[in-house]
């Protein structure tokens, strides 16, 4: 390859899996703006994501900037991360987690919901090692 970087699909199947790792991130377009807005209930909404993704929160923290809100939460397994902006009726949705038994995918959909999202875009990583 020209970057003289390997890129290696990962295919699990009869390999054993060392550390497994899923990365859901992305997009929420024509969002509630209230709700965009409203620093405890994007606190509520990524709380119940954690349970919903059947992920162990240790720690639940929230800034208000400007009319929009950043809300990470750090999970025993990583991280939730919601940042948005109600101007645009936007946001941005990360949920990365460790662990075969958790849903990261569940929980990044269970946040569109609750956002009223009407456009979801997003994308997947597989960051397990095998």
């Amino acid at each position: 390859m020209e970057s003289g970087l390997l890129i290696k699909e990962n295919i699990r199947e009869n390999v054993s899996v060392k550390v497994y790792g899923s990365h859901i991130y992305g997009n929420l377009k024509n969002c509630n703006r209230a709700k965009l807005s409203d620093e405890g209930e994007l606190k509520n909404i990524v709380a119940n994501a954690a349970k919903i993704g059947k992920m162990t929160m240790l720690d639940l923290r929230s800034w208000k900037i400007g009319e929009g809100v950043s809300v990470v939460a750090v999970i025993l397994e990583s991280h939730i991360t919601v940042h948005t902006w109600p101007e645009y009726n936007f946001a941005t949705v990360d949920v990365y987690s460790c662990g075969t038994h958790t849903n990261p995918k569940a929980a990044f959909e269970y946040i569109a919901r609750e956002l009223e999202a009407e456009e979801v875009e997003y994308g997947e990583a597989d960051r397990s090692l095998a």
